[in-house]
C-alpha cells in the first residue's frame, strides 16, 4: 500500500485488517516513512507496530497486488517502476479520464493515460475490472453523482443535455494536509462552497453518466466524512425515476434505493461501502430530483478501492466490506 499515511490509507488499512483474503505485506509513507501505524493511525490497533516504509520499488517487490492513495498526479510515476505482473488500483485521477484535453482542463502535468474505470455498478464494468491488471478507481464526488444519474441517462429519462449538482462533502475529502480553510475554527457552523465552476471531477462525471452540460458545485460540509449530492435533471418522459433506479440496482449489493418517504442521509453510510439513493419529480419545476449519500472515505475511496481489488483478484465481490454503517 503506497500512501497509508493519509485519510484514505488509513481507511484501507482498517478494512485490510479485517478482510479475510488479503494481508498487508508493506505500507509506505512520505513525511510519515519510519512512524509505526499506530502513532499515525490509532484507530487500526491491527497493525500498530508495523513501520511506514518509504515509497520505493524495492519496498513493493513481491506483492500481488498495490493500493495508491496518492494526492492526484503523483500515481503515475509510482506505477511506471511496478512490473506488469503487479495488479494496481489507483485511488487518484491520474488514469480515470480518457480525454487528454479535458485531464490539462481540470489537471496539473501531463495526462498519464486511461486504465479500466473502477465502479462496477456501470453496465458492464464490473467483468472488465475482473479482467484488468490495471484499475482507476472513481472520485468520491463522482460515485455519489454517477450512481444517482447514470442509469436515468442510459434509460432514455433524464435530459443529457441540462444537468444540475449540489453536493456537500466532509473535510477529510480535502485530505490530511494541514490548511488554514480546514481548521475546526473556520469550519465548524459553517457550509462553505469552493471551485464553483470549475470542480476537477466534472470530466468524470460527464465520462462515466453521459452528461454533456453539468453545473456541479461542491460544498464543504462541518463533518469529518461523508457526501450528500442532490442531482437534478430536466426529464424526457413520464416515468418514475425512483423506479428506473430500483431497477437498475436490483441486484446490487452495495447500492440501495430507499422506500418511498425515505431519504439518504450520511450518517447511514459511514463505515461502509453502501449508497443510498431516493429520487422524485419536483412539484414546482418538473425536474428530476435524485439525493445520493456515500461514505467519502468508503464508496468514495477506500471500501471502492477493496472492491476492485476483490474483482481484479477473483474474490468475492463483499469480502470484508461493510454494507451496514456505523451510528450515531
Amino acid at each position: 500500500m503506497v500512501g497509508a499515511s493519509g485519510y484514505a490509507g488509513g481507511d484501507l488499512l482498517r478494512i485490510v485488517a479485517g478482510h479475510p483474503h488479503l494481508e498487508l505485506a508493506v505500507a509506505t509513507g512520505h513525511a510519515q516513512a519510519g512512524s509505526t501505524i499506530g502513532s499515525v493511525h490509532p484507530h487500526v490497533r491491527s497493525f500498530r507496530d508495523v513501520v511506514l516504509a518509504k515509497t520505493e520499488p524495492a519496498a513493493l517487490a513481491g506483492v500481488d497486488l498495490v493500493f495508491l492513495a496518492l494526492p492526484h498526479g503523483q500515481s503515475a510515476a509510482v506505477a511506471a517502476q511496478l512490473p506488469e505482473s503487479v495488479k494496481v488500483v489507483d485511488l487518484g485521477a491520474d488514469f480515470r479520464l480518457k480525454d487528454a484535453a479535458a485531464w490539462s482542463r481540470y489537471y496539473p502535468g501531463e495526462h498519464a493515460g486511461t486504465w479500466t474505470y473502477g465502479l462496477p455498478e456501470l453496465p458492464g464494468q464490473r467483468e472488465l475490472i475482473a479482467a484488468a491488471s490495471r484499475v482507476a478507481s472513481t472520485g468520491c464526488y463522482a460515485v455519489s453523482t454517477t450512481l444517482a444519474l447514470a442509469p436515468l441517462i442510459a434509460a432514455g429519462v433524464a435530459d443529457p443535455e441540462d444537468v444540475v449538482v449540489v453536493a456537500a462533502s466532509g473535510t477529510t475529502g480535502a485530505g490530511r494536509a494541514a490548511k488554514q480553510h480546514l481548521l475546526a475554527s473556520e469550519v465548524i457552523g459553517s457550509l462553505s462552497p469552493y471551485k464553483v465552476g470549475a470542480h476537477q471531477h466534472v470530466p468524470e462525471i460527464k465520462q462515466a453518466t453521459g452528461a454533456r452540460t453539468l453545473s456541479f458545485t461542491p460544498v464543504l460540509a462541518p463533518m469529518p466524512r461523508g457526501i450528500l449530492a442532490t442531482v437534478t435533471a430536466r426529464p424526457t418522459g413520464d416515468a418514475d425515476p425512483a423506479e428506473v433506479l430500483r431497477a437498475a440496482y436490483a441486484d446490487e449489493p452495495f447500492v440501495h434505493v430507499l422506500p418511498p418517504g425515505e431519504w439518504p442521509r450520511t450518517s447511514a453510510t459511514f463505515g461502509s461501502n453502501a449508497a443510498h439513493l431516493q429520487a422524485t419529480i419536483d412539484v414546482d419545476s418538473g425536474r428530476i430530483v435524485v439525493v445520493s449519500a456515500i461514505d467519502n472515505l468508503g464508496k468514495g475511496a477506500a471500501a471502492q478501492a477493496v472492491q476492485n481489488a476483490n474483482l481484479m483478484l477473483g474474490l468475492p465481490e463483499t469480502a470484508g466490506l461493510a454494507v451496514d454503517g456505523v451510528a450515531p
